[in-house]
C-alpha cells in the first residue's frame, strides 16, 4: 500500500487545477492523480473550437507533471473507503489518502444502439477519432443541437465537409436561447452549408456498403461516413454514493467544496454547489467553473479556507459569431432582446421574478463582470431598463 497525503481521482481540467491550488500552499506533500484516460490533463475547448482551426495541438497540454505528482493513466478506481481512508484500483492496488478530491466529470449520455459505430465526443480520443473520419470520408450526421452538437457540427462544416445535423427541438441551442434566435440558428448554419433536420429525432443506426444510415422517427434516412452525438452528459457520482457521501445530481459540496465527509472533497462538472448570487444549488459544466472551483478545491485541500463564491461563465464559437454567457440560462425564463445588431450582436436577459438571473453576451465581448455584478445585485428590472444597459 502506498501512501499519499493528497490523492486526486480524475484527470481532466479540474484536477489540474486542484494540483495547482495545493502546490500553491504545500509544495512538498505527496499528490496522486489517478486517471482513467491515458492521457495527461489537458484542455478541452479546443477540441471542438481551436484545433479545428489550425492551432497547434500541443498548446492544449496543461503540464501538471512540473508540480511533482505521481500520475497514474488508464487507472480506474473502484472504492473509496472513508473509515481507514484509502482507495482500490481495479487491478487490486489500494492506497492512503490524508484528503482526496473527486474531479471524475460525468458520462456522455448515449443512444440505446448504434454502438461503437457512434462517436459521443468529450475526450482527446473522441477529438482523435472524428479528426480521422474526417481524413476519410465527407458526409457527417450530428445528433444533437446543443452546446457540442452545434460547435463540432460547426468546426466539420469550415472543414469543408457535409454535415447533417438532426435535433429533436425547433431551433439550435433551443433549451438556452430563446426562441427567436434559436430559429436564427438553423437559417444562419443552413447558409453555411449545412442540412438541419429540426423538430425529429434519431430512431436508428445501421451499417451499409458505403458507410453508415442513420433514420429518424419519420423514416426518412441520411447516410454518412461517420456519426457524432452530443447528448449531455451524466455525473460521475456513483463512486461518491457507494462511499456513503451525500449525491443528487452530482455530489453535494458545502462552501469549501467539502462533501459529508469533510476529508473528501468534489469540483468540476460533478460538484453540486450553492451558489449565494442566484441562491440555488447548481451543477456546472464549463471551463471556467472547472478551473476555478478545482483551485479552490486544492487551496482547501492544503488547509486554506475559501469559500467557492463564484459565479462561472461559459463561451462558445460558432462559425463567425460567438458568445459568453453568465448565470442562468433557460430558454423558458422570461427574456428581454437588446439587439445592436439582430441576431448578430446584442445582449440578451435572463428574468426571474424580475431579477437578471443569466445573461447571454451575444457577439459582445469583454462585458462578463458586468454580467455577474448585474446578477449578483438581487435588483428588480423592467424591460425597458435593461435596454443599453450593458453594451460595448
Amino acid at each position: 500500500m502506498i501512501d499519499y497525503k493528497y490523492v486526486i481521482i480524475g484527470g481532466g481540467m479540474t484536477a489540474d487545477s486542484a494540483v495547482k491550488g495545493i502546490r500553491d500552499h504545500d509544495e512538498s506533500g505527496t499528490v496522486a492523480v489517478f486517471s482513467m484516460e491515458k492521457h495527461p490533463p489537458y484542455n478541452r475547448p479546443p477540441l471542438s473550437k481551436g484545433l479545428w482551426k489550425g492551432d497547434d495541438p500541443e498548446s492544449i497540454w496543461r503540464k501538471t507533471d512540473q508540480h511533482k505528482i505521481d500520475f497514474y493513466s488508464g487507472t480506474k478506481i473502484v472504492s473509496i473507503k472513508p473509515a481507514d481512508k484509502s482507495i482500490a484500483t481495479g487491478d487490486g492496488r489500494r492506497f492512503t489518502y490524508e484528503k482526496i478530491l473527486l474531479a471524475t466529470g460525468g458520462t456522455p449520455r448515449k443512444l440505446t444502439f448504434g454502438g461503437d459505430e457512434v462517436i459521443y465526443f468529450r475526450s482527446l480520443d473522441d477529438y482523435g477519432r472524428l479528426r480521422a473520419a474526417a481524413e476519410r470520408v465527407s458526409e457527417f450526421v450530428v445528433i444533437g443541437g446543443g452546446f457540442i452538437g452545434s460547435e463540432v457540427a460547426a468546426a466539420l462544416a469550415m472543414n469543408g465537409k457535409n454535415v447533417t445535423m438532426i435535433i429533436p427541438e425547433d431551433g439550435i441551442g433551443a433549451r438556452v436561447f430563446p426562441k427567436r434566435l434559436s430559429s436564427f440558428l438553423i437559417s444562419y448554419f443552413s447558409e453555411k452549408g449545412l442540412v438541419v433536420e429540426h423538430g425529429t429525432f434519431v430512431v436508428g443506426i445501421e451499417k451499409s456498403a458505403s458507410g453508415l444510415v442513420v433514420k429518424n422517427k419519420g423514416g426518412k434516412t441520411f447516410s454518412a461516413g461517420a456519426v457524432v452525438a452530443g447528448l449531455g452528459i451524466i455525473p460521475d457520482d456513483g463512486l461518491a454514493k457507494s462511499a456513503g457521501l451525500a449525491v443528487d445530481n452530482g455530489i453535494i459540496v458545502d462552501k469549501f467544496l467539502r462533501t459529508t465527509d469533510h476529508n473528501i472533497f468534489a469540483a468540476g462538472d460533478v460538484a453540486n454547489f450553492y451558489n449565494s448570487a442566484l441562491d440555488k444549488r447548481m451543477r456546472v459544466e464549463h471551463e471556467d467553473n472547472a478551473n476555478t472551483m478545482g483551485l479552490i478545491a486544492g487551496h482547501n485541500m492544503a488547509g486554506r479556507e475559501e469559500a467557492y463564491d463564484y459565479l462561472p461563465f461559459f463561451y462558445s464559437d460558432l462559425f463567425d459569431l460567438g458568445y459568453e454567457a453568465v448565470g442562468e440560462l433557460d430558454s423558458r425564463m422570461e427574456t428581454v432582446e437588446d439587439w445592436v445588431d439582430e441576431f448578430r450582436k446584442g445582449v440578451v436577459y435572463y428574468l426571474g421574478e424580475g431579477k437578471v438571473r443569466g445573461v447571454l453576451l451575444w457577439n459582445t465581448w469583454g462585458k462578463v463582470e458586468d454580467a455577474r455584478k448585474l446578477i449578483g445585485s438581487g435588483r428588480k428590472w423592467s424591460a425597458e431598463g435593461l435596454l443599453k444597459l450593458i453594451r460595448d
